[in-house]
């Protein structure tokens, strides 16, 4: 940090230049369909961390890739992130590329990392639209960015990059430590069950529900404030409500109810989405302020026969995975039908046994997804310490 406070102290004491980015790069509109995309060596950016691939390839520069659609759609404008890639690549038809026209005077990667710390308040606003809710490339062209000096922003590149490196390894580690996990979490549910143990989620259920979606129902996001909750909504198996989540009124919540029924011991598990369909949460004390999407399935364990933890470890389990996994539509949206999930089996041994195993999975999936403790714990620290620095190397004194 006392390099960079070196060189802002000797180039730019009072400030630096702001600039349009018509003015300094190039803005140049994805012309890759992304569900037509012909697979080939150039990497396919599209609107995920995850990169496809295309035969072709439109760019040969660093370029920050910026989604032209909102994130969450139904009406509501926003991004989840921008993204940036190097060397010969493809865009999405739904984003834009914007790439520096001199790099010697402004860096790619410094760009990205100054417009997607800044996203929510410098592009978010720009979005229009009703349903669909969109940017346009003009817009995005009377978009003012600082351009520090050179070795400034490069500086601050790889202050950032060292972040970044840093999280990616502590995410890798526990990355291997949740398939530690996993192993021996199959291990518990099939190791020495007999086959006339074993039983279909249908006939260990009560019923299995699902919430409902806008469409002509309801509106997100418009005079409420109790939270609707999607498969985004649900990760380290819990529930989690965030600035990021969609918000119904009270009777829409009642209105949900009527048909998903939501009550204590359910088992929520998201049967739609991009990388969602699979998740799963056990519902806790539950008080009828907060519902669920048409998206969500409601399982209803009759517990007087399967612990609601214990069914939602099992579907967890690579046994049942390879039940249901080769079922998910391969479209757009990936969908799981409720009949895939119905006839998945699973062990299904007493309760005292199946008490046995939940406590056991519980302190290893505590290791790898609890906040409070071991890895999780040292990724958020190190999240918000580079949230801090973000905050404070990425906001500069304009010039008069």
């Amino acid at each position: 940090m006392n390099k960079l406070k070196d060189l802002i102290h000797e180039l730019c004491p009072n400030g630096v230049e702001y600039k349009k980015l018509a003015d300094c790069c190039v803005l140049e509109k994805g012309n890759t369909p992304i569900q037509k995309a012909i697979p080939g060596e150039f990497p396919l950016v599209v609107t995920t961390d995850e990169r496809k691939s295309c035969n072709t390839y439109q760019f040969d520069k660093p370029t920050v890739c910026i989604p032209l659609v909102s994130s969450r759609g139904h009406g509501v404008a926003s991004l989840n992130s921008l993204y940036y890639q190097e060397g010969k690549f493809a865009l999405g038809n739904i984003l834009c590329g914007v790439t520096p026209v001199n790099s010697d005077e402004l860096s790619a990667k410094f760009l990205f990392y100054y417009l997607n710390h800044k996203k929510d308040t410098l592009i978010v606003p720009l979005m229009r639209g009703g349903a669909n809710v969109s940017l346009t490339v003009d817009s995005l062209k009377r978009v003012k960015v600082p351009v520090p000096p050179i070795s400034v922003q490069r500086e601050i590149v790889r202050i950032f990059d060292k972040f970044e490196s840093l999280g990616n390894n502590l995410g890798l580690e526990l990355i291997a430590r949740k398939k530690q996990y996993e192993h021996y979490a199959d291990y518990l549910f099939v190791s020495d069950i007999p086959p006339n143990e074993w039983m279909a989620v249908g006939e260990i259920i009560i019923s299995l529900k699902t919430g409902l979606n806008p469409r002509q129902n309801f509106k997100l996001n418009v005079g409420g404030d109790k939270p609707y909750i999607t498969g985004k909504d649900i990760y380290n198996n819990s529930i989690n409500v965030s600035d990021k989540t969609d918000l119904i009124t009270d009777d829409v919540v009642l209105l949900i109810n009527r048909r998903a029924c939501l009550a204590t011991n359910d088992v929520l598990f998201a049967s739609t989405g991009t990388g969602t369909v699979g998740r799963m949460a056990v519902v806790d004390n539950y008080d009828n302020t907060w519902a669920v999407s048409e998206t969500m399935f409601c399982l209803k364990p009759k517990v007087d026969v399967i612990n609601p933890y214990y069914l939602m470890y099992a579907l967890y389990t690579q046994s049942a995975k390879r039940q249901f996994e080769p079922k998910i539509s391969k479209g757009s949206v990936p969908h799981l039908k409720v009949k895939d999930l119905l006839d998945v089996k699973i062990p299904v041994p007493n309760l005292t046994e199946q008490e046995r195993v939940v406590d056991l999975v519980r302190k290893f999936d505590a290791l790898c997804n609890n906040v409070s403790t071991g890895l999780p714990a040292e990724i958020e620290m190190r999240q918000k310490q580079y949230a801090y620095y973000r905050d404070k190397l990425l906001t500069f004194k304009q010039i008069p």
